[in-house]
C-alpha cells in the first residue's frame, strides 16, 4: 500500500516561496510513531496528517513538527485548507485541529472560458484562529539576550494559541533583517519562539526563531500572524478591525505575505483572522514506511 502526499508552498503564490508544507492524504493507518518518524523524514517546519472529522467538520488534522505534535498552526492549516478544498470543489472548510475546529473561507479564481468567478481555483483563503492566551513573558531579559538585542519597543508577552510565541518589537526593518540570534541559547526556551517585529500602519516584517521548537527559524508563522495583530491592537500601534501584511522569509530565501485583523476592544478579543495564498507545487508517496 503507498501512503500519498502533497507539497505546498503556503502564505505565497510563488511556486517554491512561502512555508513549504507536506500533506498525507490519508493518515488513518498510521500509529503516533509512524506519523513523527513521517514528519522527521520530510524534514519541514510542519507535516500534516488528514484523518476523518470527528466533530461535523470536513476532516480532522494532526501536525508534526520534525520533533513534536502540535496542537494548532497557522500555515499547516491554511495549506491544508487549499488540498481540501481543491480536492473537494469547496469555497469553505472547516478544519479539526487538537485545539479547536478551524473554519476557512476560500477566495476562487473564474473558471478559464468562464463568465462566473468562484468556479476555478482556490487563490486565496482565511481563517479564523483560536483567540490566544498571553501574559507577560518572565524571561524576558534572557531571551533578548539570545536574540542579540537590548530592549523591545513593546512589553516583551507571550502568547499561545497551541504554539507559544514571545514578541519582540524592534526600532526598523533594517533591524530585523540583521538579527542574528544565538540558535544554541534560544532552544532552551523550550516549547516557545521568539517573535522579532518591525514597522508601522499596515505594513510589517517580522522573523521567528523557533529552535525550541524544533525550527530554527520559520518562513511564515500563521499561529504568529493572528496574535502580532492583537499585540499592536492592545498597545496602540494598530486600530482594533486594521488589516496588516507581515512579510517574512527574505532572510532564508522563502518570502513570504500573510494578512492579520483582529476584531473587538481593549475590553476582549472577538476574533481573530489570518489569510494568505498558497500553491499545490507537488505530489509523492511512500511505498515503505
Amino acid at each position: 500500500m503507498s501512503l500519498a502526499y502533497v507539497i505546498v508552498d503556503v502564505f505565497t503564490d510563488t511556486p517554491l516561496q512561502g512555508n513549504q508544507l507536506a500533506v498525507f492524504e490519508d493518515g488513518s493507518a498510521l500509529s503516533d510513531g509512524q506519523m513523527q518518524r513521517l514528519a522527521r523524514e520530510m524534514n519541514l517546519s510542519e507535516t500534516v496528517f488528514l484523518l476523518p472529522a470527528e466533530h461535523g467538520g470536513d476532516a480532522r488534522m494532526r501536525i508534526f513538527t520534525p520533533s513534536a505534535e502540535l496542537p494548532f498552526a497557522g500555515h499547516p492549516v491554511l495549506g491544508t485548507a487549499f488540498v481540501a478544498g481543491e480536492a473537494r470543489q469547496l469555497t469553505s472548510v472547516r478544519l479539526e485541529t487538537a485545539a479547536a475546529a478551524v473554519p476557512l473561507e476560500l477566495t476562487r479564481s473564474r473558471q478559464p472560458g468562464s463568465s462566473v468567478t468562484g468556479m476555478g481555483p482556490i487563490t486565496f483563503a482565511w481563517m479564523r484562529q483560536p483567540i490566544p492566551a498571553w501574559a507577560p513573558f518572565p524571561r524576558a531579559a534572557e531571551l533578548l539576550a539570545a536574540i542579540g538585542v537590548t530592549e523591545s519597543g513593546l512589553p516583551v508577552e507571550a502568547y499561545t494559541n497551541g504554539p507559544t510565541h514571545v514578541y519582540v518589537a524592534l526600532p526598523d526593518e533594517a533591524a530585523v533583517t540583521a538579527l542574528k540570534p544565538d540558535i544554541t541559547a534560544l532552544a532552551e526556551f523550550a516549547g516557545t519562539s521568539a517573535y522579532c517585529f518591525a514597522g508601522s500602519g499596515r505594513h510589517w516584517r517580522s522573523r521567528m526563531f523557533g529552535p525550541g521548537l524544533g525550527v530554527a527559524e520559520d518562513p511564515a508563522t500563521g499561529s504568529a500572524a493572528g496574535p502580532l495583530a492583537i499585540h499592536l491592537a492592545r498597545h496602540g500601534r494598530i486600530a482594533f478591525g486594521d488589516e496588516i501584511e507581515i512579510r517574512q522569509g527574505a532572510e532564508i530565501g522563502r518570502p513570504s505575505v500573510l494578512r492579520a485583523r483582529v476584531n473587538g476592544s481593549p475590553a476582549g478579543i472577538d476574533s481573530v483572522e489570518v489569510g494568505g495564498a498558497a500553491v499545490i507545487v507537488a505530489r509523492g508517496e511512500f511505498s515503505r514506511w
